[in-house]
């Protein structure tokens, strides 16, 4: 099932969800025993006790919440199974996590794009790296996979973990309201534009021409 189609689809599909979550999940639990369940817009990551039920029954009774809802299962192997972009290992005593990089493709540096939405990709997966509980050979193997995509997208620098702040360093007062000022991106005149302004308290960002809105006009 995918919430595609109008901006308000995804918005009706979580509303929906939630209602058919809120009749029938406490049976469904109690039923078949699950210890973990977590959904993520139509991902959803079960926890079961397979002494109690399996797969293809959980499968079966959630295929008949309503007509229009149709669930597929994918099962872990070798004890390791891929939720989102995050892989999840099954050992004896608990569980581990790593990252799970389905892509090595991002907006190339070379892409005539303001900077901001070029470096927005680079900031998720830093931040994503930063933010797994990862052991140190995991965090190495995904550091470097994390520079590979750097280099693959022609970025010419590797970022670095910024300071950490102390508690005196952070500012405490309230940042005071920022202006804002938009312009039509065009390649080198708009960053000069926005390193102009850096310093000032006038905020500089950016839009494209090439919107729906100016390809569907009609011009006379």
């Amino acid at each position: 099932m995918g919430a595609m189609a109008t901006p308000s689809s995804s918005l009706i599909t979580e509303i929906f969800l939630q209602h058919t979550e809120h009749l029938h999940m406490a049976h469904l639990t109690h039923r078949h025993r699950i210890i973990i369940y977590f959904r993520y817009a139509d991902d959803i990551f079960l926890i079961f006790d397979p002494n109690h039920t399996n797969i293809q029954t959980i499968l079966d009774d959630f295929n008949t919440l309503h007509p229009r809802l149709l669930f597929t299962a994918d099962v872990d192997r070798d004890n390791t199974i891929n939720y989102l972009d995050i892989s999840i290992h099954r050992t004896p005593n608990n569980l581990k996590t790593s990252i799970h990089t389905f892509t090595d493709t991002i907006m190339p540096y070379t892409s005539n794009h303001p900077t901001q939405h070029k470096y927005a990709a680079v900031k998720f997966l830093f931040n994503r790296l930063n933010s797994c509980d990862l052991q140190k050979e995991e965090y190495r193997h995904e550091l470097n996979i994390f520079h590979n995509i750097l280099h693959y997208n022609s970025f010419p620098i590797r970022p670095q973990k910024p300071p950490i702040q102390t508690p005196a360093q952070r500012q405490t007062s309230p940042t005071p309201k920022s202006r804002w000022a938009i312009f039509a991106y065009v390649s080198k005149e708009a960053s000069y534009i926005g390193n102009v302004f850096r310093r000032t308290d006038l905020k500089i960002t950016f839009r494209t021409n090439s919107t729906i809105k100016n390809l569907l006009t009609h011009k006379t």
